[in-house]
């Protein structure tokens, strides 16, 4: 019990930076509140004292604003990050080292009895406001993107995303990359840009416009050294120098405290 106890306090530091101490997580996080309960009334669900367990469940709801009906089963290591919206039904399986962040349901789709609510492998992350619906499963490993709707099984190390949710990515370290994306991170690599990794498919706009601008810059680059050919080939000289890599773009906190001090002074 302790050792469960234990693991669900220390799992707290490996997923949120902001966690400082245990006697922090211990009075301070809904998510560990909401699980600690939710493995007693698990207990008591188990052992055929269903009413008080559901009972305790709805105390936990007002407190924690996470609702984890006493039969769903959780392995090791959970966390649910901030937590409020929560809702978790009764036939849901939870395997280890999973993470849900707020407003997540793992709900069902039919009021006909047995299993009608998901199965999470491990290392499976929700992203806030999804919903992963019915007596599917989602495989070990894979990422479920913000305000997704699942509807479907999920592949393993699949990325999902939308409404309805579809594959965006499978990652899989013996996949090789397609040549545009290796052309986007070897022009990305050159000018100090750290890729996202994303496909043009997924729908971030964010990502896919920086595709297209490392997309650009590659054919630029390609352009230059064509036309600086040609103009070697008629007996111009070009200048061969490296083109200097874009330094990092990160706030120099001297710099800051420089700034922050002048405009104190005016």
């Amino acid at each position: 019990m302790f050792q469960r106890l234990r693991e669900d306090v220390g799992c707290v530091f490996d997923r949120d930076p902001a966690a400082r101490n245990h006697f922090e997580v211990l009075t301070s996080y809904p998510g560990v509140h909401a699980l600690m309960l939710h493995r007693m009334n698990h207990w008591l669900w188990r052992h055929g004292l269903r009413w008080l367990a559901r009972f305790l469940s709805v105390f936990a709801r007002l407190l924690t604003g996470i609702e984890i009906h006493p039969g769903a089963r959780i392995g090791r290591r959970f966390f649910i990050d901030h937590g409020l919206g929560v809702v978790i039904g009764e036939t849901a399986e939870v395997g280890d080292d999973c993470t849900l962040y707020q407003g997540v349901t793992l709900g069902g789709t039919s009021w006909e009895a047995g299993k009608r609510h998901p199965t999470l492998g491990d290392d499976v992350v929700v992203g806030a406001g999804a919903k992963v619906l019915g007596p599917l499963t989602v495989g070990t490993g894979a990422r479920i993107g913000s305000n997704a709707v699942v509807v479907k099984d999920v592949p393993e190390h699949a990325t999902m995303v939308g409404i309805p949710a579809r594959v965006a990515r499978i990652a899989a370290e013996s996949a090789p990359m397609s040549e545009a994306d290796q052309r986007r991170a070897e022009t990305a690599r050159r000018i100090g840009f750290e890729a996202y990794g994303a496909t043009r498919d997924m729908p971030d706009p964010v990502a896919n416009a920086i595709n297209a601008i490392l997309d650009h810059v590659h054919h630029t680059d390609a352009r230059l050294q064509e036309m600086c050919s040609a103009l070697r080939a008629l007996g111009a000289q070009v200048n061969d120098s490296e083109i200097p890599d874009i330094e990092h773009c990160g706030i120099d906190e001297a710099s800051t405290d420089d700034r922050t001090s002048s405009a104190d002074k005016r």
